[in-house]
């Protein structure tokens, strides 16, 4: 970092020591958008998506999509969930939609004997 963008912090905490005292510098601001002051998705939830994913496509679709799986979860969950939400549970477990197996474990390779 720059020495401007130091000192600017610098004196951004003393002047909130000043005008707050301890309390204000110590206290932790946390952007209402982060992903760890709202969590959208519980395990049980992430689960369920997975579960869904796994299952038998709906009628009409050859695989899965975020989409299909948005629209589906606020069904099956009671409530919206946003794709990218679908995505980062799905992500977390190397799910990928465009495979034809389903299942969100990898395939294990067999030796051959």
């Amino acid at each position: 970092k720059s020495n401007g963008v130091c000192l600017a912090t610098v004196t951004n905490t003393v002047k909130k020591y000043f005008e707050g005292g301890i309390d204000a510098v110590t206290e932790f601001k946390r952007n209402v958008n982060s992903d760890n002051a709202r969590r959208v998705l519980d395990g049980r939830a992430e689960a369920r998506i997975i579960e869904l994913a796994c299952g038998p496509v709906p009628k009409g679709h050859s695989r899965w999509t975020i989409r299909l799986l948005e629209e589906k979860s606020k069904i099956v969950l009671d409530t919206p969930v946003s794709r990218e939400a679908i995505r980062r549970a799905l992500k977390k477990t190397n799910f990928d939609l465009t495979k034809t197996t389903t299942g969100a474990s990898p395939k294990k390779m067999m030796p051959n004997l």
